[in-house]
């Protein structure tokens, strides 16, 4: 089975980790997505953020804070998930849209509400110090 290949948002905010529920889904994701082609990381994931969030990141301070590898869950074509995760500040009122149900930060008492690339999202964010 193929790896499914996506860049993904990790934002933290009082030392909680930003998640997002799609549709139809039982556990939470990052922000982010597939990259369309021609696309590169900034490109597709400020696109995702934009279309799942209504936000706009700031580009200067966009960092990739690293790539996680996890069982792919609810998605039938792949048994692994790549996640290439960044940083960027932000602008704008977050709000749910397009896909997204709902948003809601988490820490790591609440790690089983995460898909299993989320969980190794916060494992991330965790070691570089950014949760609470």
């Amino acid at each position: 089975m193929a790896e499914l290949d996506v860049v993904a948002w990790i934002q933290v905010s009082d030392g909680r980790m930003l998640a997002v529920r799609s549709r139809g889904r039982d556990l939470l994701y990052l922000p982010g997505g597939k990259r369309e082609p021609g696309e590169d990381d900034w490109s597709a994931l400020s696109r995702e953020v934009r279309e799942e969030l209504g936000l706009e990141l700031d580009r200067t301070s966009f960092q990739k804070l690293g790539v996680i590898r996890a069982p792919a869950h609810d998605q039938p074509a792949y048994a692994h998930v790549r996640m290439a995760c960044f940083t960027a500040s932000y602008r704008g009122a977050m709000a749910a849209a397009g896909e997204v149900d709902e948003y809601r930060y988490v820490g790591r008492r609440e790690r089983h509400l995460l898909a299993p690339a989320a969980q190794a999202a916060l494992d991330l964010a965790d070691r570089h110090g950014l949760l609470a």
